[in-house]
């Protein structure tokens, strides 16, 4: 059941209230792996879909009894019963005990106008309606959290009838209230305000659903928090419908760092930078790199004075540990960088190195020569890196390229447009391999990596995420240089490298060499 005798109860509704997200379409095997994942992290509620509503949480609600899980709960989510109808007779009452989960949450309205305007029935009926359902759940030894959907808005239109809704799910037995922005349209200060109000007149546990229509669903919900509210309902990186939900990523280490509440066992906190990009990569979404915490600039430094500043005394630019939430401390290589920042990205490749070193001049006279042919490193970690065991000649060599073509198609408009061969050479033996590709660059990659897992399986890992263009010298037209830029990862780690030449697919091929030989020295 979680850490339930701890200050904040998580309740992750990311399979429910996140899959209804524009772009997300979990498969069943997705939402199992997800539940293993949010179970080892020690999630204490997870909301794993609505079982009367498609046939894929039906058949996800079987397959999940399977799971062994040892930290969190799981939950089945419906409405409460319909109007003027039979509790034991409604069907989505029938698909939660189907489910045959421990815990149900329902959702009731606690909004006039949603219960007159939307369900066509009385502000009488629907606490009837809210009432039944709770003492039917409970007649069956189910654990039932209660989501007053809308309860804020409610609250703002008509107070008593809004609180009756809660005093309804009370007297029924319901083991949590959970006060919900449904619409997002909530500030901090309304929230904070409702929040402590309703403490004072419902004895039951309450808990906080947020949305973040107005871009505050976090501080909507630390608020709430702040004024005794004890469970978070929430998703991982925020996702959800319209502008998504709390962002468990930003809350949780808010929770345990800021406000020190307690919601994971010892340790678990340095996890959630990896558990945040694993759920990016099943939704098959481009992770948030500028998310609090949890992205890949969250703790990038940039400015000269910043970088000097930090690497004399880390709080002066981090107002916490990286490391504390599993990130990592990143100083970017651009123009307004000092030597100090030089100085430290060398020392991340070879410690032993001070700025009065052959080997320091030998890099710096290379990374001079390089900025002046086009490249610029800001966000190119891996090929900076790569280039500084080049000049030291400690760059392992994986693989040779001795050759490979690539051709676009009559039909370059299609799918599939282009192809390309390669042979390439490891330890004297050779592969050749071909492969399709929308364009000449994906052709590049798929048929590169393809030869090289037949030596290197780990590569089967590795994915591009980001690819970028950029013209340097724009007066020479298509003469010019490109600098291309990608961005690739395993799953766990990102990392950039950078290609510059007057050929597109050149710059391209060099980015695409490099980020493969930087995994290859990582994963040696």
């Amino acid at each position: 059941m979680g850490i339930r005798d701890n200050n904040v109860i998580i309740y992750d509704t990311t399979l429910r209230d996140g899959a209804q997200a524009e772009g997300i379409s979990f498969t069943v095997g997705d939402k199992l792996n997800i539940v293993k994942t949010l179970d080892e992290f020690g999630i204490s509620y997870i909301e794993a879909g609505n079982p009367g509503s498609n046939s894929k949480d039906e058949e996800f609600f079987i397959k999940v009894r399977d799971l062994k899980l040892k930290h969190s709960t799981i939950v089945a989510f419906g409405s409460t019963r319909r109007a003027n109808i039979k509790v034991e007779e409604d069907a989505n009452i029938k698909s939660l005990i189907k489910a045959d989960t421990k815990t149900v949450a329902i959702f009731g309205k606690s909004w006039g106008m949603h219960v007159t305007e939307i369900l066509h029935t009385t502000l009488e009926e629907n606490l009837a309606m809210i009432g039944d359902s709770i003492k039917y759940l409970k007649s069956l030894n189910k654990e039932v959290i209660f989501d007053s959907e809308h309860f804020f808005d409610g609250y703002k239109e008509d107070k008593a009838y809004a609180i009756s809704t809660l005093k309804v799910a009370e007297e029924s037995g319901a083991d949590y209230i959970v006060l919900c922005d449904t619409n997002g349209g909530s500030i901090p200060s309304e929230i904070g305000e409702i929040s402590k109000e309703i403490m004072y007149q419902i004895k039951v546990p309450l808990g906080i659903h947020c949305h973040n229509d107005s871009g505050v669903a976090v501080a909507n919900t630390l608020i709430a928090i702040q004024n005794g509210l004890v469970m978070i309902q929430g998703t991982i990186n925020g996702y959800g419908e319209r502008c998504g939900n709390t962002d468990l990523c930003t809350i949780i280490p808010n929770l345990e760092l800021k406000l020190n509440k307690k919601c994971l066992e010892e340790g678990k906190l340095m996890q959630i930078a990896s558990l945040a990009r694993y759920i990016s990569e099943i939704a098959n979404f481009s992770h948030n790199e500028r998310a609090p915490y949890v992205g890949n600039s969250a703790f990038a430094h940039k400015g000269g004075m910043h970088i000097d500043a930090v690497l004399k005394n880390p709080t002066s630019f981090e107002h916490i540990s990286p490391e504390s939430v599993g990130n990592r401390r990143r100083l970017l290589m651009s123009e307004v960088s000092g030597r100090s920042t030089i100085m430290a990205k060398i020392n991340e490749v070879e410690p032993w190195l001070n700025k009065d070193s052959i080997e320091t001049k030998k890099i710096i006279d290379k990374l001079k020569d390089m900025e002046h042919e086009g490249y610029q490193f800001e966000g190119a970690d891996g090929s900076f890196k790569l280039m500084i065991r080049r000049v030291l000649g400690k760059n392992k060599k994986f693989f040779d390229v001795k050759e490979f073509q690539v051709n676009c198609a009559e039909h370059w408009k299609k799918e599939n447009s282009s192809y390309a061969l390669i042979k390439v050479e490891v330890d004297g033996n050779e592969e050749i391999t071909a492969a399709e590709g929308d364009g000449p660059v994906n052709a590049l990659d798929g048929a590169l990596r393809k030869a090289l897992k037949v030596f290197y399986p780990s590569l089967n890992k590795i994915r591009l995420t980001d690819y970028k263009v950029r013209v340097l010298d724009t007066s020479e037209a298509t003469r010019a240089r490109v600098r291309v830029h990608i961005e690739t990862t395993d799953g766990e780690k990102v990392w950039s490298t950078v290609g510059v030449s007057t050929n597109l697919i050149e710059a391209s091929w060099i980015a695409l060499i490099d980020s493969i030989e930087f995994f290859l020295n990582q994963d040696d």
